[in-house]
């Protein structure tokens, strides 16, 4: 059964008014896991910059009260997410983190945006100064996956909240005693657990067409180690090409939990930029028992003469 969601709900989920908007125009949904599915598309895909900064603007600074003049609701959401990791925090540690805050905001032009829920003060201080050292394009792509994570736990809640309504309701117009319900198991993958993409950072643009190969290494030993002779060998999992946003189609399937080991994403480099200097890219990875239900998002960044990568979302 669909539920009633209202724009105001959407914005206090993200604090975009784009956002929102969008999300009443795709509404309604049967399920969390259907609108999730949409906002992460109008968000990674059809709003743009703007939309982002206007949603990091909605949250106070990291270890700060919110401003009366910002989205009470989205803020106040915001503070309680961040309470814990501030509840035994030091007036020392407090100032350290200002401080960074403020030449991250220099740097960048809006507020470092971090998912704070289960981090404490210094995981997250140690991530504010990690960060500091990516370059403006690598990091606003950052920050708005981090809000993007945000978006999805006020869903959650929000969904959540909503469904007690409603339970609330239809119990106390009936004299009918019913069973209580069972919890609702956590949502299932909506995309397979390893993804990438390509941005051309010559161009300041998705590489489109960029040939990716997903590979696991396989054998009698648990992972390769740099040299030879490690007595197993590469498989291949998945082969795709990048799309006009520079995002790559399915390298595997939807499954619900990745087989822990070793993962190679390789990049045609060489045909897309003929003349570069690297002839193919190749990303080596690790996913530990301990990970195997997570999501690992792993992108390049190319020009003919450099590349980077980080671990997404």
């Amino acid at each position: 059964m669909a539920m009633e969601i209202g724009e105001d709900d959407w914005l206090v989920c993200c604090g975009s008014t784009d956002f929102a908007k969008l999300m009443m125009k795709a509404s309604p949904f049967n399920s969390l896991v259907t609108a999730i599915d949409t906002a992460r598309d109008i968000w990674l895909n059809q709003v743009n910059v703007t939309a982002w900064l206007q949603a990091f603007s909605a949250h106070p600074q990291i270890g700060k009260s919110p401003s009366p003049s910002i989205n009470s609701d989205f803020a106040r959401l915001s503070e309680s997410e961040q309470s814990t990791a501030f509840s035994t925090t030091s007036a020392s540690a407090l100032q350290e983190l200002t401080e960074w805050n403020v030449l991250y905001k220099q740097k960048f032009g809006f507020i470092f945006i971090i998912c704070a829920s289960g981090r404490t003060h210094a995981e997250m201080l140690d991530a504010l100064k990690g960060r500091y050292a990516n370059r403006p394009i690598v990091e606003l792509e950052i920050a708005a996956k981090e809000q993007m994570k945000i978006t999805e736990l006020r869903m959650t809640k929000l969904f959540s909240d909503k469904a007690k309504v409603v339970s609330e309701t239809d119990l106390s117009s009936s004299s009918i005693a019913t069973k209580p319900q069972a919890e609702a198991k956590p949502p299932k993958r909506s995309r397979p657990p390893i993804t990438t993409h390509v941005l051309d950072v010559s161009r300041g643009a998705p590489a489109v067409g960029v040939e990716v190969h997903l590979e696991v290494w396989t054998g009698s030993t648990t992972k390769p180690s740099f040299g030879y002779g490690d007595g197993g060998v590469w498989s291949s999992v998945g082969t795709s090409a990048t799309d006009k946003d520079g995002r790559s189609g399915p390298l595997m399937d939807l499954v619900e939990a990745l087989n822990p080991g070793t993962y190679r994403i390789s990049f045609n480099t060489a045909k897309y930029l003929p003349g570069g200097f690297f002839p193919y890219v190749s990303i080596a990875f690790e996913v530990k028992e301990s990970q195997k239900l997570e999501h690992f998002h792993v992108p390049l960044l190319v020009s003919p003469f450099s590349f980077t990568t980080y671990r997404g979302s």
